[in-house]
């Protein structure tokens, strides 16, 4: 790689069903020059009326905001399926692949597609990286990756368990490990990544070993709309006595489920305000929300034998110091406990929230998906 790639920023993209994010990022320190979203992509009466456009459109925004020119630009990709174990330089057959693996993922693979497609043809003579949400997971041993169904069957469909989150996981355990003062090797983690999506993952060493998520976003956790864990006899059930089709549950366990499935609305505020109004369903919302992640807590604390840290990030993770008391209540027996008043400051940074001589550190560390993007899209092209 030449010394201007490897010195210059890098041009992050998520790209979504109707929507672009995007963010102008120097690996090496972490500053971001440009940042945006590009909404309503595709929609009737838009401005941008595909991906092409949207890409195009933040270019211009870039240009306008930092006055310079990407030297990579890092694509994030939900699904690698069992393909890709790291970040990847794209090529023809690298786009072909993530095309392959859109069968696991229909709702996202497209649309992280279209923007590598359009940001290919808008900056043809630059590299460009996939990073994947399932990559950092390919450590799950067996044990943890298997589903206990057909094995035949399994292995002919990619039916296992990749999990996901995984940028966020990397970037967020080497983080905790960096404010315990301690080399991620020498760490044993427990992540809660909990924003509209929310996945647990236990992380050995730097390592992956167990998590929530399944062959799609959907196993584990209540997210904003999405279920979380679920007896498969639900659906069948369902089909049988209410007439449901299978593209109507799909629907359901993604989009009408979680906290809105409860409530009525999937986004946590309105859920706790709900709640401090007296509202019942809503407490029991919420009750059953931190119920399930004190389930895997004490899952994955039983599966790393000992436990450094329990580590909160993303939206909800970072900003609700009640759903992070009420997902540990209980635990003390276990050496974890939260201070009330660290709980309840005011900060934005990394901090720990547990009493000094607790056994087990309580962290919450601010997650940053794009700058390990970043980072990752450097290094696949220094290595390429």
């Amino acid at each position: 790689m030449s010394e201007s790639t490897s010195s210059g920023p890098v041009f992050v993209l998520n790209a979504g069903s109707s929507s672009l994010k995007y963010r102008l990022v120097d690996a090496a320190t972490g500053e971001s020059s440009a940042a945006g979203t590009i909404e309503r992509i595709g929609e009737q009466g838009s401005d941008v009326p595909d991906a092409g456009t949207a890409v195009r459109q933040a270019l211009e925004q870039l240009r306008e905001q930092a006055g310079v020119t990407p030297a990579v630009v890092g694509h994030r990709v939900v699904h690698g399926g069992d393909r890709f174990d790291a970040a990847t330089v794209i090529d023809d057959s690298v786009e072909q692949a993530i095309d392959d693996l859109s069968a696991l993922a229909p709702l996202h693979n497209p649309a992280n597609l279209a923007g590598i497609r359009a940001a290919r043809e808008a900056l043809p003579d630059l590299p460009q990286v996939a990073v994947f949400d399932t990559a950092f997971h390919r450590t799950l041993p067996a044990a943890a990756a298997t589903y206990a169904i057909d094995a035949d069957l399994a292995a002919r469909y990619g039916v296992r368990r990749y999990g996901f989150h995984g940028t966020s996981h990397r970037y967020v355990s080497r983080a905790a490990a960096a404010f315990l003062g301690r080399p991620v090797q020498a760490t044993k983690l427990i992540v809660l990544h909990l924003g509209n999506g929310a996945s647990a993952c236990a992380v050995d060493g730097g390592v992956s070993v167990e998590t929530s998520m399944g062959i799609t976003p959907l196993e584990g956790l209540v997210m904003g709309t999405r279920s979380g864990d679920l007896d498969p006899a639900v659906l069948f059930h369902l089909h049988r006595q209410a007439g449901l089709g299978f593209d109507e549950l799909e629907r359901m366990l993604n989009s009408g489920s979680g906290l809105k499935g409860l409530t009525g609305s999937g986004d946590m505020r309105d859920v706790r305000a709900a709640a401090a109004g007296g509202d019942i369903a809503a407490r029991i919302a919420l009750d059953t929300y931190a119920h399930r992640i004190r389930h895997y807590v004490g899952a994955y604390l039983a599966q790393l034998g000992a436990l450094d840290a329990v580590v909160f990030t993303a939206g909800v993770g970072e900003n609700d110091a009640a759903t992070r008391a009420e997902s540990l209540a209980g635990l003390e027996g276990l050496g974890i406990r939260v201070d009330p008043q660290r709980n309840a400051a005011t900060a934005t940074g990394a901090r720990r929230i547990s009493p000094d001589r607790a056994p087990i550190a309580v962290l919450v560390v601010p997650t940053d998906e794009e700058l390990e993007i970043a980072r990752q899209s450097v290094a696949a092209v220094a290595a390429a």
